[in-house]
Formats: C-alpha cells, structure tokens, sequence
C-alpha cells in the first residue's frame, strides 16, 4: 500500500469529503486506514457494574484507501503516489512534483 501511518491525506469522497488529517493506523489486509476525526461511529455501551450508566462512545472506523489521496508535504496538493529506487533503497515520490515524501 502507498499510505503509511502518519501521513496526512484528503478524503475524496463520502460524508467526510473534503476533511484533511493524519493516518492512525493502516489495515493492508482489508485495504483500510484509520484516520482521526474522520468516520465517526457512535457505540452504546452497557453499564458494567450495578449503578454505573451506560454511555454513548464516540470512536473512528476504518475508510477505504480508495477514498483518500495522500497530500504531498512539498507542493501541498492531493496527489497520487509512485515510487523510485535509488542505491538500492526504495522511495515514494509525488507524481506532480517529484519530490520524494
């Protein structure tokens, strides 16, 4: 996968369309990223102990990596991600600028 952890991206499609923040976490498996402040679930929780309440927690669900582009730190546009090798090391560049990410 192009995106990795802690990289900031622009949702291109969705209830969130438009919303720019940072990755949590990446599902390569499932094709999916956790971001923060985006896809936010609500979850009723049932009260553990006699006397306790039960609550309503609000917490991010995973997005398809299909609905996001990853923002290039240079140019500061969406963009679409390639790669490079140089000296046998293996870098991802961005496709309008070319500068390595």
């Amino acid at each position: 996968m192009k995106i990795h952890k802690n990289d900031i991206v622009l949702i291109i499609s969705g209830k969130d369309k438009g919303k720019k923040d940072k990755i949590l976490r990446v599902f390569p498996k499932q094709r999916k990223v956790l971001i923060e402040g985006v896809n936010i679930r609500k979850k009723h929780t049932r009260p553990k102990k006699q006397g306790e309440k039960g609550q309503i927690v609000e917490a991010p669900a995973p997005i398809s990596v299909s609905n996001i582009k990853l923002i290039c730190p240079k140019c500061g546009k969406a963009v679409r991600v390639g790669y490079i090798i140089e000296a046998k090391k293996k870098y991802r560049i961005c496709k309008k600028c070319k500068a390595k990410i």
